[in-house]
């Protein structure tokens, strides 16, 4: 069974200021998820499923899936604050959405096969999807046993200001040991730093691996994340600002030994429009790919 790309394409750009998921960056109107699906079909996908906001359905539809349907089956999901655990209700005061297992809670109803999940706004580059599909097709009929591609911190900064990605601690058989989101990650006096629960600045070697948000799961994992995310309510349904990330769930699963990520090397290097000020540098970046032969100057 071909795996399936799970595409996280419900957030606003709000630091980079519009739907940076639709800006054309290639040579022909190019979006970076252009990008990611056509390396998903070298790759050996077999489906794409989006989970956008429903606000959002009838643009995406005539913009984003009218190019792809003589490439690859599409499905679309929708994440909705509203939409949570029987027992529990929205707070009138939540505007942001519940993050990103939240947003892969979704895809629940649609995906019965292994899968990838992966941001809508970032570059991952070609060999990234092929290390990943290969070992989704490994993983079919597995539970418990998930992987991650791992991307060094120093290779995915902005020069436009901090970002904020999952630290990663592997064993030597090459498991996550653990996965911490930090969302001020930036390089000061040519320092790789990011800033702990305490305020204080932490300095961490260039190569550590982190998360991009490029993962393999198994079906099962819908299951522990619904059980995660009743535990996440009762204690932060009132927190504002709280947010229900997958390394959350992660971290929970591999500490209590539920299950293992194995942690897939890549030669790719990640780029993206955090920033505004980063989106020349993207368009240049692209272009010396299509130069290189990496791409071809239309995709679709």
């Amino acid at each position: 069974m071909k795996p399936t790309l799970f595409v996280l394409a419900a957030g606003m750009g709000s630091r980079y200021g519009g739907l940076k998921q639709l800006d054309g960056l290639g040579p022909n109107g190019e979006t970076i998820m252009d990008y990611s699906i056509y390396d998903a079909i070298r790759a050996g996908f077999g489906k794409v499923v989006f989970v956008i906001r429903k606000d959002f359905e009838d643009d995406f539809r005539d913009i984003v899936l009218e190019k792809y349907k003589n490439h690859i089956p599409t499905e679309l999901v929708f994440q909705n604050i509203d939409d949570l655990p029987e027992g529990f209700s929205c707070p009138k005061d939540r505007v942001k959405p519940w993050g990103t297992n939240h947003a892969v809670l979704m895809g629940k109803p649609v995906i019965n096969e292994p899968f990838a999940v992966i941001n809508a706004d970032d570059f991952y580059g070609r060999d990234s999807f092929e290390v990943l599909a290969k070992e989704l097709k490994q993983m079919d009929g597995d539970k418990n046993e998930y992987c991650m591609v791992g991307y060094r911190v120093g290779n995915t900064l902005s020069d436009s200001g901090s970002v904020a990605r999952g630290i990663c601690e592997t064993n030597k058989e090459g498991y996550l040991t653990t996965v911490v989101e930090r969302t001020a990650i930036e390089r000061i006096d040519g320092k790789v730093q990011f800033k702990d629960e305490n305020g204080k600045m932490v300095a961490i070697d260039d190569n550590t691996p982190v998360s991009m948000n490029m993962w393999g799961f198994t079906p099962d994992y819908f299951g522990h994340s619904e059980d995660y995310f009743i535990g996440f309510l009762k204690t932060d349904i009132d927190n504002p600002k709280a947010e229900f990330f997958i390394p959350i769930v992660v971290n929970e699963l591999i500490q209590k030994e539920i299950a293992k990520v194995k942690v897939l090397d890549t030669v790719s290097k990640w780029f993206g429009v955090t920033y505004a000020d980063d989106r020349q540098g993207v368009v240049d970046k692209i272009q010396a790919l299509i130069d290189a032969g990496e791409y071809p100057e239309k995709l679709f």
